[in-house]
């Protein structure tokens, strides 16, 4: 069965499900994408994208959208909590001589760009509807939809993030996500004339971190070490920040305290990852992204693994040789790179929280930013 005979769900329309759409389209797939969100809505400040990440961007088309809206630089400066520089980490321009090695962008403004270019590819999107029940058989799949429709399909992605419902009914059995220990507080603040490519301030248990995300703003992030994973209330949101934010006696960083207000957009989230082992589908249903390989933030890597996953399945499907074939090519391509990160990832922050080796933290950081500047 040739790509273009097949009939595509894709649930989810985050990063990676949107990836997909477009991806898939782009080779003549018919896709239909339902998303539970009825305003396909994104949340959060920002999010740090490294060079692998803007060349997926560029082989989906919304490279150069990217870095209107959005900020590119090379390069992230290390410095101590008083200010002084430690290192200069080195941002490989993986995307091309022409395109800086790393950026951000509001995760808002990312999601806007993504689901134009979904609806401008052809896929036929649903909001506010997602799947009440997935049967297949060798030929195809039934999926049944909260609004009462069912339709069959070749092939269904599961796209539905770190607590998917897809992976659940798959893989019951699938571990939960774990609890890292550490929190990340992210916060978008008008962006200073000194603040033009990533810096980071690393204390002993706690890292901040600012990313410009456009023309006028950055985003502040900053890691802290929390043994319990406890609600924390929005209503205090400013007030610990700033308390958190207190010990660092660089002036930068005081002056982003400054600018700190109730009104800057504070998130709170603690950090959670899941690494599912393989297999990733069972018979013509599939998971990718954050449904499979949810990772913390120390590689800035989270969003690029999983749109690489659309990037890669999709070539595979096209590919042909069968859907099982096609399904197992994927997996042997992913599983390494996914695991990686999340692994790794995962290994910063228990350094950062034990106070261990910095050294090993420095070859970690090393060896990742290698591997993923290697072919997807």
């Amino acid at each position: 069965m040739s790509i273009q005979q097949h009939k595509i769900l894709i649930i989810g329309g985050g990063f990676s499900g949107m990836s997909a759409a477009i991806e898939l389209r782009k080779r003549g797939q018919q896709v239909d994408l339902v998303e539970i969100d009825p305003g396909w809505r994104s949340y959060g400040a920002g999010i740090s994208l490294g060079g692998a990440t803007l060349r997926a961007f560029r082989q989906l088309g919304i490279l150069e959208q990217f870095l209107q809206v959005g900020h590119a630089s090379d390069g992230v400066e290390l410095l101590a909590p008083n200010g002084v520089s430690l290192a200069q980490l080195p941002t490989p321009r993986i995307a091309g001589a022409d395109v800086p090695g790393g950026g951000a962008i509001m995760r808002p403004v990312l999601a806007r760009l993504l689901a134009e270019a979904t609806r401008a590819s052809g896929a036929q999107v649903f909001l506010g509807c997602t799947f009440s029940d997935i049967r297949q058989d060798a030929e195809g799949v039934d999926v049944r939809f909260t609004d009462g429709s069912q339709r069959r399909y070749d092939l269904v992605i599961g796209a539905d993030g770190l607590y998917s419902k897809v992976r659940q009914a798959l893989f019951p059995q699938a571990p939960a996500p774990r609890y890292s220990g550490q929190a990340v507080w992210r916060a978008v603040l008008p962006r200073p004339d000194s603040v033009n490519h990533a810096m980071m301030w690393v204390g002993p248990r706690i890292k901040v971190g600012v990313n410009p995300v456009s023309q006028t703003e950055m985003y502040l992030f900053l890691t802290e070490d929390r043994a319990h994973n406890t609600h924390v209330p929005p209503a205090d949101f400013h007030r610990l920040l700033d308390g958190l934010l207190a010990p660092f006696s660089a002036p930068q960083v005081q002056q982003f305290r400054s600018l700190l207000t109730p009104a800057s957009q504070i998130v709170f989230r603690p950090l959670e990852g899941l690494l599912l082992p393989r297999p990733w589908h069972q018979g013509r249903v599939v998971l990718i992204g954050d449904t499979v390989h949810a990772t913390t933030p120390h590689l800035a890597s989270g969003a690029c693994i999983g749109i690489e996953d659309a990037l890669v399945l999709a070539q595979e499907l096209e590919a042909g040789d069968g859907l099982d074939a096609a399904l197992q090519r994927f997996e042997d391509r992913r599983w390494e790179r996914c695991r990686m990160v999340v692994e790794n990832s995962g290994r910063l922050g228990e350094i950062e929280i034990t106070g261990g080796d910095k050294a090993e933290h420095a070859r970690i950081m090393r060896d990742s930013l290698m591997s993923l500047a290697e072919p997807v």
